[in-house]
């Protein structure tokens, strides 16, 4: 930083036009200071590095002089011109306002602080004594590092959102609108917990999710001690799984009819769509500087999704249109306190469509459709839910009959909240969320109503008469993200444990469908021979022939959750027949390879596969 104070009878100061895109707005008036100590400030590149010692130095240096000429009145006079290294203007602004308001904490100085980003004209009149006229320059790198303390980016959208007045109701299929502390519960537990939940939004929790343990025991994630909180680490198993669902949710979606794309994951702050979402989306997020601009990760695909169809052309007649991505990642930077597992974290993979539409009419038939299809993913699961809609109050009453339609389709009470202002971009929303084990909520599939995006962005399409019109948009994920899926899975599993029932992930997303253990080594070719056939057949198997005894093999195998295992000796060799056990039902069958086959193609008919990136025989693996 360079500095050039100037001990003047006064300052006339005219901000005449904008010299910058980033100026502060102000207005183009005189500004008169009288018998002051004018400070010409220039911001330099270094500065970025060491911002709050750099703030701190400047006023200690401004005081200096200021107690030398005995000044009272200073003025903060931007001045790019003596550096030929400027910083960014953000960085310039932020330091100099940090100037300003340490020195008026000060309490002994009236002070003012000239506009940044203009040309100005200006007078000056200098007093001419030896000290009028002083420089100064501060080198960030010889100051002690002392980091501004960065406030978080929070959204209006959240700052709204603290003040908005909502009421929860419960809806009936019956259509009856019912208070949460009027209803009568008996028989839905999971819903009176969810009800709970979202009433009374006690987030962290108590003890450490079942889940955690179980995706460490199966070596499906584990937490990554060199990166920030909330970003995991995938080991081959939980790596498969992932993939699988991964690959399910894409075709789900293109079969649904979205064209896939793919988008950069980060954004700059100041761009000016961007700008004015950010402050309407309820997120907080990781920051990254690349040269002299700030850029924000993507929580979502909205963005790339957004600016790339402001410069598609869109007629009419190709609404509905649906696009989607699968993010690999999108970050939040969620509170510490209310990181849990797999459940909440900072870095996600996130399938999110994008369903553009001409007219509220077709927002709504589209929403129900996808609505739709996000309970056939959940039963395709297997998952229980509990659903929740939430919508401005006015929007609710005019559509009662739309969202009692809905409502019938799952055939249960649920959740709606009303809320009297839009602090969000969307007009309705409706989720289904998974109730785990300590009796929390997470939102799974969801789809939204979003009635401001299109003008935030200036995205439009051309109707019938040839005239351009705004979409309305639906922001959806079918699954919710992937990482939280499986959170869902384990903890549906979890409360299988605990109810001394067999825990097991669907056949398709199990790492090893089947475990086949030869007796002796000599049945080992045997075995081999099996493992192959299975896998022409897409079926994921491995061999167990480490030195261990087949009861600990066979013990072991059930720990890990294998589907079917397959014991193989003289007899198997003989008959044709294996000695299966069937984890499922916990029933132990002789099969041929034709029987397991057709059993298999059962659970895993239009399920994607994948093969496990580890050897098929156990003694060749390391130990994760």
């Amino acid at each position: 930083m360079r500095l050039l104070t100037i001990h003047s009878d006064f300052i006339t100061y005219k901000p005449l036009q904008k010299a910058i895109q980033k100026a502060e707005e102000t207005e183009p008036v005189e500004k008169r200071v009288e018998d002051c100590l004018v400070v010409f400030v220039s911001v330099e590149k270094e500065d970025e590095s060491n911002q709050a010692a750099v703030a701190e130095k400047a006023v200690s240096e401004i005081e200096d002089v200021a107690g030398k000429v005995s000044a009272l009145r200073v003025v903060v006079y931007p001045w790019v011109h003596l550096t030929s290294n400027p910083s960014s203007p953000e960085a310039a602004l932020s330091i100099l306002k940090d100037i300003e308001k340490k020195l008026k904490e000060k309490g002994r100085y009236e002070v003012v602080r000239a506009p940044f980003g203009y040309y100005k004209q200006f007078t000056i009149k200098c007093k001419g004594h030896p000290l009028s006229e002083l420089s100064r320059e501060i080198k960030a790198g010889e100051l002690e590092r002392k980091p501004a303390k960065k406030e978080e980016q929070v959204s209006e959208s959240l700052k709204l959102e603290e003040k908005v007045k909502s009421e929860f109701f419960i809806l009936t299929p019956e259509g009856e609108l019912i208070p949460p502390d009027k209803f009568d519960y008996t028989g839905m537990p999971e819903f009176r917990s969810f009800v709970k939940y979202e009433t009374e939004k006690v987030r962290a929790y108590d003890v450490e999710p079942p889940h955690i343990k179980i995706m460490k025991e199966h070596g499906i994630a584990q937490y990554e001690p060199g990166s920030d909180a909330g970003n995991f680490r995938w080991p081959p198993k939980g790596r498969l799984i992932k993939k699988l669902l991964e690959k399910a949710i894409t075709d789900f979606c293109i079969n649904y009819g979205a064209m896939e794309v793919e988008t950069p994951i980060m954004y700059d702050y100041q761009h000016p769509a961007l700008k004015k979402y950010m402050n309407r989306f309820p997120a907080r997020q990781y920051s990254v500087k690349s040269d002299d601009k700030e850029f924000f990760l993507r929580f979502a695909a909205c963005f790339g999704q957004f600016l790339l169809t402001h410069d598609m052309v869109i007629s009419y007649r190709d609404l509905p249109l649906k696009m989607f991505e699968l993010t690999k990642y999108s970050f939040r930077r969620e509170q510490s306190g209310e990181l849990a597992g797999l459940k909440r974290l900072r870095a996600f993979t996130m399938p999110d469509m994008h369903t553009l539409c001409g007219s509220m009419e077709q927002a709504k038939e589209e929403f129900a459709n996808q609505y739709r299809k996000c309970y056939e993913w959940m039963k395709m699961l297997d998952l229980d839910f509990e659903t929740c809609f939430r919508a401005q109050k006015e929007f609710f009453n005019e559509n009662k009959e739309w969202y009692m339609k809905m409502i019938k389709e799952v055939g249960k009470p649920v959740l709606i909240e009303l809320f009297d202002i839009r602090y969000a971009y969307f007009i309705t929303k409706f989720e289904f969320n998974f109730v785990d084990s300590a009796n929390k909520a997470s939102a799974l599939s969801t789809v939204q109503i979003d009635v401001e995006n299109s003008e935030t962005y200036d995205l439009s399409y051309t109707n019938q008469e040839g005239n351009k019109e705004r979409f309305l948009i639906l922001h959806t994920s079918i699954s919710g993200s992937i990482e939280r899926v499986i959170y869902a899975l384990l903890e549906k599993e979890a409360k299988k444990i605990a109810n001394k029932q067999t825990p097991m992930l669907p056949v398709w997303l199990s790492p090893t469908q089947v475990r086949i253990i030869p007796i002796t080594e000599k049945h080992l070719k045997y075995a081999e021979e099996i493992a192959e056939q299975l896998e022409l057949e897409g079926v994921r198997c491995d061999i167990d022939d480490r030195q261990e005894t087949l009861e600990k093999k066979i013990r072991e195998a059930e720990k890990e959750w294998v589907p079917y295992i397959l014991v193989v000796g003289e007899r198997e060799m003989e008959a044709k027949k294996f000695s299966v056990r069937i984890r499922e039902s916990g029933e132990r069958k002789m099969l041929s390879m034709e029987e397991l086959l057709v059993v298999l193609r059962s659970k895993l008919k239009g399920k994607p596969f994948e093969k496990l990136s580890l050897p098929r025989r156990l003694s060749r693996r390391a130990i994760i």
